[in-house]
């Protein structure tokens, strides 16, 4: 849930050296001496990918995609600081002389997999691993477009599963007409966006154009422009994260997550955090047999996928099918594993390209009990201003529960009051073996929040509460199908 972007202050306990190294050390049952895997634009998650597949024993090619930023490409999590590459090669003018450069760089190393290290190297590891004849998910027909939103919902409409009322276009009048017959609100996003880039909840026709024309000239979060805008129907009900992994299109979930929204400084929704579910939920069982179904119906046969599904009244419907890890970091990997009790979707997407063996030993659906407890918290402010002291990072890291902590925020850093993701503070990871400790810790946050703790400002600072706003959220009892 954490946002994929450089440049933020990280923090892990230095006390829980369980949870920062790994439950369960993974060997891979194949002789991986003499192979390399390429990892196309390896960042957030993707680096811990790499990093896994390395301690295998494979060495391992970064593949930088035209256009992808350099300073993206400084986006390390603190879990792989230091990571280095066999070799580091930039995509070609065709797909043709990527190979070439991708074999000379494997010199006497064969190649074994190639695989998508976040958003923007989805459709180049599609193409190439087929063109490479590794594990592929293909790239023919229609499923060349796998990644595009429009599609997507396009795919799982023909095949019958709930979708999403949508138009697109590269000009506004391609959705003018959709738009005006359309309830508001809607929302509006890239047909090819990370994340929560470029996405918003416009409540009018003339928001609405307004968006439609801003997205159409900004650069996207992963470099580049966008050439097509994505306008759907304001999906009402709760969100959830399903996170998957395949082979040969044997699908296995590796966690069942839910956002946790609630109205905060004059916004509807505000992301206060990301909780697991229990496995044997309805709930869970529900949206799992859903999310196999979508990967079914993309034809995403093998490697990680993040669905992002809302449980609307008439049932889970798809928001978009990520083709790749969850992102944020891989911050929930200490998660994750506490929960299972060993293993995460890091380990299980190294597993499906490269460890049939290992991939059968996977669970399909994760434990339940969980063997952990623990959630993402996701920092809120009621205040705004210069930070001139951050208090409340020694409170947080000294919680029983904590693990990791990223924020953008710091000592001059100027606050605004969160009513999205981009004006969150961070998020804080807390994992503890009795629930009770992690609800007490999260206890804790939460009061440093309401009480304006975290930060020390500098006396320009203005607080806001909710409970100021004059807006009546008490009838909203839904989240929406935008990462806003």
């Amino acid at each position: 849930m954490t946002m994929d972007r450089p440049g933020m202050l990280r923090i892990m306990s230095s006390d829980r050296p369980e949870l920062r190294g790994g439950m369960m050390k993974r060997f891979t049952t194949v002789d991986a001496s003499k192979e390399v895997a390429v990892i196309v634009d390896p960042y957030s998650t993707g680096c811990l990918v790499a990093k896994e597949i390395q301690s295998r024993g494979y060495k391992v090619i970064a593949l930088w995609t035209k256009g992808f930023s350099e300073e993206m490409k400084k986006h390390i999590p603190l879990s792989c600081a230091g990571i280095s590459y066999f070799a580091e090669v930039t995509e070609g003018e065709d797909h043709g002389e990527t190979i070439r450069e991708l074999y000379k760089a494997a010199g006497t190393y064969k190649i074994v997999s190639c695989i998508a290290g976040g958003e923007a190297g989805v459709d180049a590891a599609d193409v190439l691993s087929e063109r490479l004849m590794v594990r592929t998910n293909g790239a023919g027909g229609v499923f060349a477009n796998r990644r595009d939103k429009k599609v997507q919902q396009e795919l799982i409409r023909d095949a019958g599963l709930r979708s999403v009322r949508q138009a697109a276009g590269k000009k506004f009048s391609d959705v003018e007409e959709f738009l005006r017959k359309e309830s508001y609100p809607v929302v509006l996003k890239p047909t090819d966006s990370a994340g929560s880039d470029g996405v918003k909840l416009c409540h009018d026709f003339d928001e609405a154009k307004t968006h439609f024309e801003y997205l159409l000239t900004v650069e996207a979060v992963n470099g580049g422009f966008n050439t097509e805008v994505l306008c759907q129907e304001f999906l009402r009900g709760k969100e959830y994260v399903v996170d998957s992994v395949s082979r040969d299109g044997e699908h296995k979930c590796m966690q069942v997550w839910v956002y946790d929204k609630r109205p905060a400084n004059g916004a509807a929704f505000v992301y206060f955090g990301m909780l697991p579910i229990d496995s044997s939920s309805q709930d869970a069982k529900l949206l799992i047999n859903y999310c196999n179904s979508v990967l079914n119906a993309l034809q995403i046969k093998n490697g990680p996928s993040h669905a992002e599904i809302i449980l609307t009244a008439s049932g889970p419907c798809l928001v978009e099918m990520n083709c790749r890890a969850h992102g944020g970091d891989g911050n929930w990997r200490p998660l994750a594993r506490a929960l299972t009790g060993g293993y995460s979707q890091v380990e299980g997407t190294v597993d499906a390209y490269l460890d049939k063996k290992a991939f059968q030993m996977l669970p399909r659906i994760p434990p339940s009990p969980a063997k952990a407890f623990g959630q993402e918290v996701i920092l809120v402010s009621y205040a705004a201003g210069e930070v001139a002291a951050t208090p409340g990072y020694d409170v947080i890291r000294n919680l029983e529960s904590f693990v990791f902590l990223e924020t953008g925020v710091s000592v001059g850093s100027k606050v605004e009051h969160t009513v999205d993701l981009l004006t969150c503070l961070g998020s804080v990871i807390l994992v503890h073996e009795d629930e009770s400790v992690v609800l007490k810790d999260i206890a804790t946050i939460r009061a440093l929040e309401s009480n304006d703790q975290l930060f020390d400002f500098k006396l320009t600072a203005t607080p806001l509460r909710a409970s100021m706003s004059t807006l009546d959220f008490s009838h909203l009892t839904v989240s929406d199908n935008a990462d806003i």
